[in-house]
């Protein structure tokens, strides 16, 4: 997709998201055989359910159908959010990651894989997993020393809630 045709759909589009209560995170238009897709991402502090979702595709499908954006051929318009295993790009992602479990690439090389406490404007309070029975330990790190970060999806995690609900069933 042309920058500009991105611009443009951006431009036109990120109104209506954020009108919904949205983000849009992502435009992207891509060719699948002899069909063109265009696929928005969105995303709030509070996630989006499936009628927030269905609601601004409404909305993006109407205002896409008003104007010459996409061009006269046919086109698929997919909307939805990024995903569990999301890269962090954007501040707000860090905070809506905030008690998740996260890989980063370090600016000066190397990995790190650990939970974001808080996020600041200056960057992240982290936990790092203790390894064979170690405590976790706590750790500071600046958006100047992140190259890239994703969310990493756990299977095994246990919720302070589970656990709180483990522990009263087994005192009753």
């Amino acid at each position: 997709m042309s920058t500009t045709q991105s611009e443009r759909l951006r431009e036109l589009l990120e109104p209506l998201v954020s009108s919904q209560g949205l983000d849009l995170e992502e435009i992207a238009v891509d060719t699948v055989g002899r069909r063109r897709v265009l696929r928005v991402v969105v995303d709030s502090d509070t996630g989006a359910d499936l009628d927030r979702i269905a609601d601004v595709s409404r909305a993006l499908s109407a205002k896409l159908d008003e104007t010459d954006a996409m061009g006269s051929a046919e086109y698929t318009l997919e909307v939805g959010t990024p995903g569990a295993e999301r890269p962090l790009t954007e501040h707000r992602h860090y905070v809506r990651a905030t008690g998740r479990l996260v890989k980063f690439q370090l600016a000066e090389g190397g990995e790190l894989v650990a939970r974001i406490l808080a996020a600041d404007d200056d960057g992240l309070d982290l936990e790092v997993p203790g390894v064979k029975g170690r405590k976790a330990t706590a750790r500071r790190l600046a958006f100047d020393d992140i190259a890239r970060a994703r969310v990493q999806v756990e299977f095994n995690r246990k919720d302070d809630a589970s656990e709180n609900n483990n522990k009263k069933e087994e005192e009753a």
